[in-house]
């Protein structure tokens, strides 16, 4: 496997096109994958194929609209109100989503020779997603080691960084301003700064405000 390869999972989103950037900066060939599941806003398929388009980037989008029959829930439905069960755990939470979609994404970096899987998965502002966890990372990527015969990296950008920080890194990368516009978080479908109340946006541009403010302060 090529480990000047990198292979990023893509949304289209804040988390997945700063990891796009973080890559594109970081290894010799870079590609992306989007997994098209059903999700709530077809719009972020578009999202994901403009970004890739504006960097020439290989773009691969495969067909997982499995998940939505799977279990009900409000990132694939939209007559649901996104909404916390009694354990705090979002009805956004797609069971076993981010497995399916590494094991997937683990076929295809085979298939390409891609050493490096890239994803914008984060303990620190998780949501409560269990599979979002650097556990569940680290246990996935020993499965698709064992699996393939082969020796990938998933590879985490953003663990243990909180919105702020992710904000900050964007900025490092000197890329702050095109993710801020170009890019779909929200679970209303609105691009850049969002519907401004839905839990996606509050985080973003929370994190986004006391980046700004740090920065403005230094």
């Amino acid at each position: 496997m090529n480990r000047k390869k990198a292979l990023v999972v893509f949304s289209g989103g804040q988390d997945s096109t700063t990891c796009m950037f973080h890559a594109l900066k970081k290894y010799d060939e870079v590609e992306l994958v989007t997994f098209m599941y059903g999700q709530r806003h077809a719009l972020e398929i578009n999202v994901a194929r403009k970004i890739a388009d504006e960097h020439d980037l290989k773009h691969h989008v495969l067909d997982m609209n499995l998940l939505s029959q799977l279990a009900p829930n409000a990132l694939t439905s939209h007559d649901m109100t996104i909404e916390s069960d009694d354990n705090g755990l979002p009805n956004t939470f797609v069971p076993a989503r981010n497995m399916i979609f590494l094991s997937f994404a683990a076929a295809l970096a085979y298939q390409i020779k891609a050493g490096v899987i890239i994803t914008g998965v984060s303990q620190t502002d998780f949501s409560g997603y269990p599979d979002c966890r650097n556990n569940f990372i680290q246990s996935m990527n020993l499965t698709a080691n064992l699996a393939m015969d082969t020796d990938f990296e998933i590879e985490t950008p953003l663990m243990w960084l909180d919105k702020k920080e992710t904000w900050a890194m964007a900025d490092m990368l000197g890329r702050l301003d095109y993710i801020k516009e170009n890019t779909l978080t929200c679970y209303e479908g609105v691009i850049g700064d969002g519907c401004g109340e839905c839990p996606a946006c509050a985080l973003r541009n929370e994190g986004l405000k006391d980046h700004l403010k740090e920065r403005g302060g230094r």
